[in-house]
């Protein structure tokens, strides 16, 4: 592994996993919108006031969440008004939860003053905390040291 990380200086990022995700996820306003859908919300007035952004920031963040498919727009209508549309996560946005937890985790240990965090996450099942781990396939926890670092199929030399 060290060999290979020593020739890092010859691959493109072109094709970096992280990098791309950033561009569908990378800002402030995105996240806090994925941490309210995550939470439930769906209408789009709920979504800007519990995010903190303005109207036209939430709805360009919404459009842009559906259009890479991390959100699916719904219409519903209340008794006696117009339809309207409601956002719920996809399979691709459901996929990003693990991705949230780890912010909040992190978050939880290093971020927040000395009260201590605004929400905790519990499993519904027995109230016990949840939390991220690295995983291997096999199903062992791996420590961060021990974490090896391999060419992938889409390395492309720079």
């Amino acid at each position: 592994m060290a060999d290979f990380l020593a020739q890092r200086d010859t691959w493109s990022t072109a094709n970096c996993s992280i990098a791309r995700a950033l561009d569908v996820v990378g800002n402030r306003t995105t996240l806090l919108l994925l941490r309210e859908a995550s939470f439930g919300t769906r209408r789009f007035d709920d979504f800007a006031r519990r995010a903190g952004v303005s109207e036209p920031v939430a709805a360009a963040r919404l459009k842009q969440l559906v259009a890479d498919g991390l959100l699916e727009r719904r219409p519903y209508r209340q008794p006696g008004q117009r339809t309207r549309d409601e956002y719920v996560l996809t399979p691709k946005g459901r996929d990003l939860l693990p991705v949230l937890a780890a912010l909040r985790q992190w978050g939880d240990a290093y971020a927040v003053d000395e009260t201590g965090p605004s929400v905790r996450v519990a499993h519904h099942d027995c109230c016990a905390a949840v939390h991220v781990r690295l995983r291997c396939e096999a199903g062992h926890d791996v420590p961060p040291g021990e974490v090896d670092v391999l060419p992938g199929p889409g390395l492309l030399p720079s």
